[in-house]
């Protein structure tokens, strides 16, 4: 049981631990009364009420209260993920009681999933639903296998094949898809944060990269802060990227899905090996780490939180630059065979 402990007005209080929200605070509750025994009563019944609640609700109300609760501390994007998760992936579950589930229930619903969802489809709604469980602390020991998840074959673009893109819209005269592969494949932004950008986040050659406007289910947009706070950074910039930007106001006047949409367009129009926009921050990290810049600064500059993702990224080599190489090493074989 809490203790109470007596307040300067003469009252007794009681703080019990409520929740843990998304950034990882813990949120207590309090109650005050004239007397410790009555203080001490309260947080009991407060936390008696709350687990008979929680035990006796169903997936889909545990959840659904879960994304409540979270509504104010999680991004648009996050949160509208969540809600069309819950609407669209626990139909098999979603009537079960949380103190009724067991592991094959749970694991015939993930095999389900599994027949119709990406691996990372299915591992974010299982996610979701060990995040709710033990948040109201319920979250118990389940024996059930996610399946695997698939190795993506992404491509790294070469030099060559970005210049070619870069061309193309230069040609066309769009200035704000030149901009956006500038700051793409020279600054390691994403598009998010691209469209984000406006004059007065630009510092001589140096921009700030401190927020991103992120488009919703319904094709709205809403500006917000970065990914996460290592997203929120200083780039020195080429002056010649500098140079493209407009005198004021939005540096790209675009949607992220319109420049997605312009990219695709142009890839599939030139003879270049498919490769997506994300990708130029692949290409502009790949560069860096050929010429030996620090991970340190590759992952502050491309704005993560952790060189997970970063060395997942240049362990991806450019093809041009690994044939080089390649080329080299058979060369030197070639020239030592010669001597037999």
């Amino acid at each position: 049981m809490a203790k109470a402990k007596k307040l300067p007005s003469g009252n007794w209080r009681v703080r019990v631990f409520d929740y843990t929200d998304s950034n990882g605070k813990d949120h207590v509750k309090s109650f005050t009364a004239p007397t410790k025994k009555e203080a001490e009563y309260l947080a009991t019944q407060y936390k008696l009420t709350k687990r008979k609640i929680t035990q006796s609700i169903t997936v889909y109300e545990l959840i659904n209260n879960y994304i409540s609760i979270k509504s104010n501390s999680l991004s648009p994007t996050s949160l509208s993920g969540y809600r069309c998760d819950l609407r669209n992936h626990f139909d098999l579950i979603k009537d079960i009681y949380t103190d009724k589930l067991t592991s094959d229930k749970l694991q015939m619903w993930i095999d389900g999933l599994a027949l119709r969802l990406s691996p990372k489809t299915v591992s974010n709604s299982w996610g979701l639903l060990m995040a709710a469980l033990d948040h109201y602390h319920q979250k118990q020991r389940y024996d059930v296998k996610l399946p695997q998840r698939h190795q993506k074959q992404l491509y790294t673009p070469t030099d060559e094949e970005v210049l070619s893109v870069i061309s193309y819209f230069k040609e066309k005269g769009d200035t704000d898809m030149v901009i956006a592969i500038y700051l793409g494949a020279y600054g390691s932004l994403r598009r998010s944060e691209i469209c984000g950008l406006t004059t007065k986040d630009v510092k001589g050659n140096t921009i700030i990269v401190n927020k991103a406007l992120v488009e919703l289910p319904d094709g709205s947009t809403v500006l917000k802060t970065t990914k996460t706070t290592s997203s929120t950074r200083t780039i020195q910039l080429p002056k010649f990227v500098v140079e493209t930007f407009p005198s004021k106001g939005n540096i790209v006047n675009l949607s992220p899905n319109v420049i997605s949409k312009r990219f695709i367009d142009a890839i599939k129009k030139l003879d270049v090996n498919h490769f997506r926009f994300h990708d130029l921050r692949a290409y502009s990290v790949s560069i860096m780490h050929m010429k030996n810049i620090p991970d340190v600064i590759l992952q502050q500059r491309g704005g993560w939180a952790s060189d997970r993702v970063l060395k997942q990224i240049y362990r991806r080599s450019i093809s041009d630059f690994a044939q080089k190489y390649t080329d080299e090493i058979n060369g030197y074989f070639e020239q030592i065979n010669e001597k037999t």
